[in-house]
């Protein structure tokens, strides 16, 4: 018996005969029963290639299916009572099963007939569906529901059937939000009181949890074995229809035709009046037992027995009859763990799950496919996928059900599942089956798969340390039966099988590719990654990998030495342009291994192309050592093209980038591939947002190459991103220890006049004196643009109030003390390599700075403040004011916290700076002696001598475990477990002081559940910044309220605040966010003029593309606000957002909804504005081009009336834009600032409104900063001012970037192109920026020559910067200046063209 042919036969008797193919003819998938390695060829697959049978029109982009396809009615009821039932499910698994067991009553029951509906629960979102279900429900006796999880689609599915309860005769709602199972009604047994007091079954379901941590239906699943028990305690006729209720359960988890057909019919005969009545004096069929299968097994389609309930019957079937039949060695074979829905194999829905097992064993692979009955697989996995010794027998998990492993899509247990999954230590595969898109939506759909999929089958599964999102399956819209998808089943099959591959070679012959990045492209700047000292951290995973036995042949022992490898010459000082070659790939070669390549030709011509190529062949840079590649991803390649630029959408990769990965697949073949750093571009290459299709170009670059991902911890959306769009698996490293910022030059001497000034403050005499050099100083340091000083050549203290005197000390003191503690990132980090104990203190002040309600947790600074009787939040207030006394207090609070830090740090430092094992504060000896703490006498030593230990001891406790986190190192470690095989644990990504669970770095990153946020707490921060947002507003403006405030948002940012700045929006139009029962964001409210008290501000929000990948659902929240808002009858005046959609609505000839459309981002697949890459690049003719870019790529509507679908509303954006008042960002992380990247400016509106606003004036920009506890809201000049003197003209910050040789000077030079990206997008640098930073780098000699010899490539960006800043006209400086730049430019040209 060949069982992979019973298979196929098996497939056909199921009644599913069809796995869909889309026709392009680019998907070039096997046929599924395609021999593989290892097995014996087979005939043609038995499955008949169809397209989807869907004919009904889109619905919003999604879910274009009809509840027609669901409707049965009686063709002859011949007099019987009909009764009708309506249903609603979130999955379309049961329809098969319900109508044939609708028609099975039809045609054999003589006393009842039915008549039956369903809905797909995505389906209500449709008005005539929805209209259709309330007809439906009016006139229904029976109304069923399953799995109603979605806040918006339950309250719907309440708002009908709840009025309808009573005239129903039974509601049966299963699994679902407590509120809709509130509607149950089985005679006289109800839920009505589920989650509210005391029940029988709540109390049940409690006691389950608290023993078990079991999910709800988990403790339902209990609640049916212990059914007996509970009855007891219940009345007779509440027993009877309990029973009732826990049948139909049964029967409903049963799923099949005959479980359905039990249920209708003992239902029909006990509830429904007419059958009732129909049925007097007639025997009542007796209902049949519920046919079950145990609640978890393992299940094979060919197998003789329906299940098996250990894995020893499993395996003495499958290795002995099963395996040799099929040609697969059971001792040698890869073993795949596959978990499956249950509620699949009972209705017999389960062609993709045996398409997939198919193609697995046709590839020589075992499988071990496992159900569970309830939504926790952990039982399951723990006990099939071990041997008798607790041994894992898989090598690699592929989950088909979709779901988080514990808790599916109601509650889950992250950790819990990852410490299960950890167990087992294999990769851990999350697929994703169609469930609200037919096949036709989903391919033709830009953005993929659908948004809550995204979120219950994405993000969930993501957090329990999943990988490779694919699409494998969907659903035919006629029948609701699941089809495989042909080509995707294909892929995962063999990226499953690589992994597996991963765990099982040899270490020694496995080849591994790096993959290092080089942007913007250019000698200078190869090795680029956010933060990281590229080649210094190649080095140490070299060192791993050799140490571990893999080969590396002769590679380099130095960083020198592998830069030079690569480079050609370690600091780019070379006469060809030309990295080091490592292949040329000729044309035939090329369109022959690279089966899309012909595609490239629209975009790029015919191969080979001018990009990476020698005119001939596609150059591949980079270097082999052993069975390391170490290669050069080649760039996007229209960087510095205007035209391509000013596309709306991106171009597809240029066959050189297509050429590198066809390299490293097929030429070099990898076992995986490690891209290093923060970031490439493989990931933002166009395609779907989420869930690829194989005409998808990340999806097509990777193919079935396993993908490991070192990406910085502090951008977990970026991150995100990469796991999702290219399949892999990240590995989270941390960004370089921050440091206070410090003071240099005439800063510092202002400081020390303070000081002065504090000590003979009362002395007439001196006094003034001193205040006269401080203003005099500060005029010298520019602060003349930050503070009100007074005028320099009239001014003298000496005639001045000593309050005055008082009040402009104070106001410098504040300003210089600002700049002081700014946290800054020192250097570049190197993986493998922790923070010294120092370079820990600075993290570990700003942790403990915060308050974390949440935790019980009092922030040091308030802990201290309160010693002396003073509230943290008014000394804040007073040092913002400039008000001198609480500026000091504030600093010496500050210095206090220092200290305390400091001193918990030393007990754990050894001799070389280092903390190898954090003491805790219980180590300390003489706590037992009635000793201070030394951390207490730390801040007593500092004056505050009567702050209370007791109520320090939460946050220095806390500040422990952060200690432990910030030192610990397993970046090495996790790199090498997935190189391995290995399961890689999960943690958040974020910034590490508002959230240092980030900590430690070395796992696989993680963004969060988007229906998280915004949480309570980024609401009530929110509200803070709006409030000090629109007070400084109206200070500017005469006490005026703007009308309007362009907002950029952004995915990370999110992440790190947990939804501030979409808070923030909301709270602008007088909007709140409304959690659901489940703890999720899914509603908005408006709130009423009277308790907002302002008007409702209008807001055109610009979201960034991965914010738009990331939190769709939130862009929902966003628009539905928005559009609440517009709608609302109120006066124009209390009301702007109204006031400009009815304006709009009228200029452009559209509804108020449409015209209420206010939330914007780049078309799906597509990302940023492209400002960013023309102002890197120097591709640019003046800033009408850019401004045209941004207008272009960024105005894409999002609505919530069509979710599936970014629109292009170009109008409808310059409309809204040319209302705007204030344009306004947030910056929430000291780590990445408004210079770092370009990203904040490539996403500035300010000279975009400036030219679209009817009286041409530049609209104020802000900047919110909460990247400290004293959260400001400041003028972006300022921002970019203090920025400036912290990063790129403090010596401590450039001294740093030295130290790390030639990325230290690209990072400098990255700073200074950047500043002039603000200058042209918003025109709020000043002059003295750009001529400070001239001073500094290129009017010293000994500096010049320093950039010079470590990079010249870089220094020669930095002397054109410095050129094209004054060709534009953002510098004005001396003529003696520009000649020495011009000159400096022919020799720095000479020195790399080695003249």
């Amino acid at each position: 018996m060949v069982y992979i042919k019973s298979a196929a036969v098996a497939l056909l008797a199921m009644g599913a005969t069809t796995a869909w193919q889309p026709t392009n003819p680019s998907f070039a998938s096997r046929g599924l029963f395609q021999s593989g390695k290892g097995v014996a060829s087979r005939g043609p697959s038995a499955l008949n290639v169809v397209t989807d049978p869907t004919s009904s029109g889109p619905m919003g982009g999604f879910t274009a299916t009809n509840s027609e396809n669901r409707r049965v009615v009686p063709e002859n009821p011949n007099g019987r009572p009909t009764m009708k039932v309506v249903y609603v499910v979130l999955e379309s698994q049961y329809q098969s099963s319900m109508t044939a067991a609708v028609k099975r009553i039809n045609v054999g029951n003589d006393n009842m007939a039915v008549e039956c509906v369903g809905y797909l629960l995505e389906e209500l979102r449709n008005e005539d569906a929805f209209e259709q279900f309330k007809k439906d429900v009016e006139s229904a006796n029976v109304f069923i529901g399953s799995l109603i999880f979605v806040q918006e689609l339950a309250e719907k599915v309440i708002d009908v059937v709840k009025p309808a309860r009573e005239n129903l005769d039974a509601v049966l709602v299963f699994p679902s939000m407590p509120e809709v199972m509130r509607l149950n009604k089985v005679g006289s047994f109800t839920m009505k009181n589920l989650g509210q007091s005391k029940s029988v079954v709540a109390d049940f379901m409690k006691k389950k949890k608290q023993e078990d941590g079991s999910s709800f239906e988990e403790g339902m699943l209990k609640l049916l074995r212990t059914l007996p028990k509970v009855l007891k305690f219940l009345p007779s006729d509440k027993a009877a229809d309990a029973r009732t209720f826990m049948m139909s359960f049964q029967y409903w988890l049963g799923g099949s035709p005959e479980n359905l057909q039990s249920l209708l019919t003992m239902v029909g005969q006990d509830y429904v009046d007419p059958i009732k009545a129909e049925m007097e004096g007639k025997e009542k069929m007796v209902a049949e037992e519920p046919m079950l299968l145990p609640d978890k097994a393992i299940w094979h389609p060919v197998a003789p027995d329906a299940v098996f309930e250990t894995p020893q019957d499993y395996f003495k079937w499958y290795d002995n009859e099963f395996c040799p039949d099929a040609g697969i060695d059971p001792k040698t074979a890869p073993t795949v763990g596959i978990l499956l829905q249950k509620s699949h194999i009972n209705t017999k829905d389960d062609t993709h799950y045996v398409s997939l097992i198919a193609e697995m064993e046709s590839r020589g692979a075992r499988v071990v496919p496992v159900y569970s009955g309830g939504l926790d697989y952990s039982g399951p996995v723990k006990e099939y996928f071990v041997d008798a010794n607790g041994k894992p027998i898989v090598d690699t998990i592929v989950n088909l059900t979709g779901f988080a492993l514990v808790g599916g899509p109601a509650s889950q247990d992250h950790k819990k599942a990852a410490n299960v999954l950890k167990d087992l230590n294999v990769p851990y595969m999350c697929a994703v089956p169609l469930v609200f898109q037919s096949f036709e939506e989903w391919q033709s759909s830009e953005l993929g798969l659908h948004p809550i999929q995204v979120a219950l089958q994405v993000s969930l599964p993501e957090i329990d340390g999943a990988i490779e999102p694919i699409i494998y399956a969907g659903r035919e819209g006629a029948t609701g039966r699941s089809v495989p998808l042909a080509d995707r089943v294909n892929l995962l099959a063999d990226r499953a099988l690589k992994w597996a591959n991963l765990k099982n070679k040899e270490k020694a012959d496995k080849k591994i590719a790096i993959t290092i990045f080089s942007f913007p492209p250019d000698k200078g700047n190869v090795g680029t990654a956010a933060y990281l000292d590229v080649f210094n951290s190649i080095k140490a995973v070299l060192d791993q990998l050799k140490k571990e036995g893999y080969n590396v042949g002769d590679a380099p022992t130095t960083k020198e030495e592998i830069m030079e490898s690569v480079l050609n010459d370690p600091e780019a000082k070379i006469s060809s342009p030309e990295l080091n070659v490592a292949y040329r790939m000729n044309t035939n070669e090329y369109y022959e291994l690279t089966p899309y390549a012909t595609e490239l030709e629209e975009n790029w011509g015919p191969a080979p192309g001018n990009l990476n190529s020698d005119g001939q062949n596609l150059v591949v840079y980079g270097k082999q050592f052993g069975n390391v590649f170490i290669g050069v991803q080649p760039s996007f390649g229209y960087e510095g093209d205007p035209m391509r630029l000013l596309f709306a959408k991106s171009a597809s990769p240029h066959h050189g980038f297509a050429a590198y990965y066809t390299y490293l697949e097929k030429i070099f073949q990898a076992d995986a591939v490690l891209h290093f750093g923060t970031h490439g571009s493989l990931e933002f290459m166009p395609g779907k947002q989420v869930g690829m299709s194989g005409t998808c170009y990340p999806d097509r670059l990777i193919n079935s190459l396993p993908s490991a991902y070192l990406y910085a911890a502090n951008n977990p959306s970026e991150a995100t991103i990469a796991k999702r769009r290219s399949y892999s698996a990240t590995v989270s490293y941390l960004t370089p220890p921050a440091e206070n910022a410090g003071l240099y030059k005439g800063l510092k001497e202002l400081k020390e006049l303070i000081s002065s000034f504090q000590g003979l403050r009362g002395n007439e005499g001196r006094g003034p004196a001193i205040v006269n050099s401080i203003v005099s100083t500060a005029y010298t340091c520019n602060l003349d643009k930050d503070i009100d000083l007074p005028d320099l050549e009239t001014y003298n203290a000496q005639s001045d109030t000593a309050e005055n005197r008082d009040n402009i000390v104070g106001q410098v003191y504040a300003q210089i003390m600002q700049i002081e503690s700014r946290l800054l990132p020192c250097g570049l980090h190197t993986v493998g390599v922790p923070p010294t104990a120092e370079e820990a203190v600075a993290t570990l002040v700003n942790i403990a700075q915060l308050d974390r309600p949440e935790d019980g947790i009092e922030g040091l600074p308030r802990v201290i403040a309160a010693s002396i009787g003073r509230d943290i939040n008014d000394v804040y207030r007073g040092n913002n004011n400039g008000v001198l006394d609480d500026v000091d207090l504030n600093t010496r609070i500050v210095e206090a916290s220092r200290a305390a830090v400091r001193a918990l740090v030393n007990q754990s430092t050894d001799a070389s700076g280092r903390v190898k094992e954090v003491k805790t504060i219980f180590d300390d000896i003489g706590g037992f002696f009635g000793q201070k703490k030394p951390y207490t006498k730390a801040i007593i030593d500092a004056g505050f001598s009567n702050v209370e230990e007791d109520r320090l001891q939460p946050v220095m406790e806390y500040l422990e475990f952060c200690l432990k986190q910030v030192v610990a190192d397993n970046e090495l470690g996790g790199i090498m477990e997935l190189l391995n095989g290995e399961f890689l644990m999960p943690a958040p990504g974020g910034d590490p002081i508002r959230n240092p669970d980030v900590l430690p770095t070395g796992r696989n990153m993680h963004a969060l559940d988007p229906s998280s946020i915004p949480t309570a707490a980024a609401v009530e921060v929110s509200e803070d910044v709006v409030r000090k947002m629109l007070e400084k507003l109206q200070d500017e403006n005469g006490g005026e309220f703007p009308e309007s405030i362009a907002f950029t948002l952004w995915g990370t940012d999110n992440i790190k605040t947990y939804g501030e700045s979409l808070a923030q929006v909301l709270a602008l139009v007088g909007v709140r966010p409304v959690s659901d029962s489940l703890g999720r964001v899914n509603k908005v409210e408006l709130i009423p003029l009277e308790e907002l008290g302002r008007p409702r501000i209008d807001v055109v929000v610009s979201c960034s593309g991965v914010f738009r990948d990331l939190f769709i659902n939130q862009m929902n929240l966003m628009d539905r606000g928005i559009k609440m808002a517009a709608e609302a009858d109120e006066p124009i005046e209390m009301n702007f957002v109204r006031k400009h959609a009815q304006q709009q609505a009228e200029e452009l000839g559209v509804s108020l909804r449409e015209a209420a459309a206010r939330v914007f981002s780049n078309s799906a697949g597509s990302y940023s504005a492209n400002v960013g890459l023309a102002i890197e690049n120097g591709g640019w003719e003046d800033e009408s081009q850019l401004q045209d870019q941004f207008l272009t790529r960024k105005g894409f509507a999002f609505n919530a009336d069509k979710p599936g679908m970014m629109e292009q509303q170009a109008d409808l954006f310059k409309s809204a834009l040319s209302t705007v008042d204030v344009t306004f960002q947030n910056l929430d992380s000291s780590e990445i600032s408004i210079t770092d990247v370009s990203h904040y400016y490539d996403s500035d509106p300010t000279k975009v409104v400036q030219g679209l606003r009817n009286d041409g004036k530049k609209p104020m920009s802000l900047m919110a900063d909460t990247t400290t506890a004293n959260a400001q809201v400041r003028t972006l000049s300022e921002t970019v001012r203090l920025d400036a003197r912290t990063k790129l003209l403090n010596p401590k910050f450039y001294e740093g970037m030295l130290s790390t040789g030639y990325e230290g000077v690209r990072e400098i030079q990255k700073r200074l192109r950047n500043t002039m990206g603000w200058s042209a997008t918003a025109g709020e640098v000043d002059n003295f920026v750009f001529e400070d930073a001239n001073d500094t780098f290129i009017n010293d000699a000994e500096m010049q020559q320093r950039l010079l010899d470590t990079n010249p490539n870089a220094f020669r960006d930095m002397v054109t910067t410095f050129l094209e800043a004054n060709g534009r006209g953002y510098w004005d400086t001396s003529e003696e200046n520009i000649e020495r730049l011009q000159e400096l430019y022919a020799e720095v040209e000479d020195r790399i063209e080695g003249v």
